[in-house]
């Protein structure tokens, strides 16, 4: 409620100078308000930090023509930000608008080279399901802003009984990329979730039970970046094993990202990592990178520490990833390295970095400790005699 006729016309006057016809401000300002929902929801939500979704979508790096999904989309950021990967690539020199904004030049992609896209990417490309109606709303809108106008957003609980497959094309039988970050915590009743899903995985765990939705959801080929918290990689449960078993010897299992455990403060400090998929094929060799600089500060208060929003290890990880080859990434001290699908299955299937990477220990060199014992010796002598000049000096 603005109970004052003067608050109201304070907050037009300030809105008027706004620049809100100049590139994308709407969406910037909205996803920025979004950045300001500092709880997290009950059942385990909250907002992905938008460097982490850019670096998801480029690693998956999307095309117009094909289908994207979240199955549990909250505000829409993994959605957005394939809008914005989707501009930033297709658009030609001359479609690049800059504009000055407080001492710097920003950027404003058009996305020019999208000729006979638009109708698909604005009515058939994103596809949005979660069961919070407020997320659903604002998702609604964040995509809107980015320039989407129509998209397929759904209130559903994607993981229960009534759960009704909501394919962009019967024919295709599934999408062509889901990215998400479903859900950490919480278990569900057997009798609530969809059979299907029990058939692989016999768990309540949601976390689990997303990555066996995410693979129903996807057409054969389809692909996958999905944020996973690290127990799913090592924990020791049957359902664990199924589950890491399933994605190494049923699909294809492309990379695991270990991201530093305060990420997604200040809302939850648990360590995550990136889980990169492809449904049916063969897993050979994975991927992994072990990524400890995401840009920003690891405390509550997230401060960024340098210029860019994409900085630290992101961008190293993205090259890591483009340039890949099992043939020669095969330092395991490294930052990025492969291990073989036969040498997962004889760890039980563990895709904790940890369990794979090599530490190198530096030796160090110190003196004997008779040298030592001489050195504080001499040392004490030392501090000895300016206490015994203070002492004259004060007499």
């Amino acid at each position: 409620m603005i109970q004052k006729p003067s608050l109201l016309v304070s907050a037009v006057n300030m809105i008027d100078e706004l620049p809100l016809t100049e590139g994308d401000t709407k969406g910037d300002l909205y996803e920025y308000l979004l950045g300001k929902l500092t709880t997290a929801g009950i059942n385990g939500q909250f907002r992905t930090p938008r460097h982490i979704i850019r670096l998801m979508v480029e690693l998956l790096d999307p095309k117009p023509t094909e289908t994207v999904a979240d199955p549990a989309c909250g505000t829409g950021g993994f959605l957005v930000g394939v809008m914005e990967h989707l501009l930033r690539q297709h658009t030609s020199p001359e479609g690049v608008i800059e504009h000055p904004v407080n001492g710097h030049v920003e950027k404003t992609y058009t996305g020019d080279l999208l000729e006979g896209h638009w109708e698909h990417i604005r009515t058939r490309m994103f596809h949005g399901f979660d069961f919070d109606a407020t997320m659903l709303r604002i998702a609604a809108m964040n995509l809107l802003l980015h320039g989407v106008d129509a998209p397929d957003i759904h209130y559903q609980d994607t993981l229960s009984c009534n759960f009704t497959d909501k394919f962009p094309d019967k024919a295709s039988n599934g999408f062509d990329l889901i990215l998400a970050n479903p859900p950490f915590k919480g278990s569900l009743d057997e009798e609530d979730v969809h059979p299907t899903l029990l058939r692989k995985v016999k768990t309540k765990k949601t976390e689990l039970l997303f990555i066996v939705l995410i693979l129903r959801m996807l057409k054969n080929g389809g692909r996958c970046a999905v944020v996973v918290p690290d127990g799913v990689l090592f924990g020791s449960s049957k359902a664990h094993q199924a589950l890491r078993q399933y994605l190494v010897e049923e699909n294809q299992l492309e990379g695991v990202i270990s991201l530093p455990s305060g990420v997604f403060k200040p809302y939850a400090g648990v360590s995550t990592a990136i889980l990169i998929f492809t449904k049916g094929g063969r897993t050979d060799d994975v991927f992994f990178y072990d990524l400890n600089d995401d840009g920003f500060s690891l405390d509550d208060k997230r401060t960024p520490l340098y210029d860019s929003n994409f900085a630290g290890d992101l961008p190293d990880a993205l090259a890591q990833w483009k340039a890949r080859n099992p043939n020669q990434d095969t330092d395991r001290s490294d930052k990025a390295f492969f291990v073989s699908a036969k040498e997962i299955a004889e760890n039980k299937f563990e895709l904790a970095i940890n369990r794979y990477k090599e530490t190198v220990y530096q030796e160090e060199q110190y003196d004997p400790p008779k040298k030592i014992l001489e050195r504080m010796k001499d040392l004490e002598a030392e501090i000895m005699r300016d206490i015994d000049e203070l002492e004259r000096e004060m007499q």
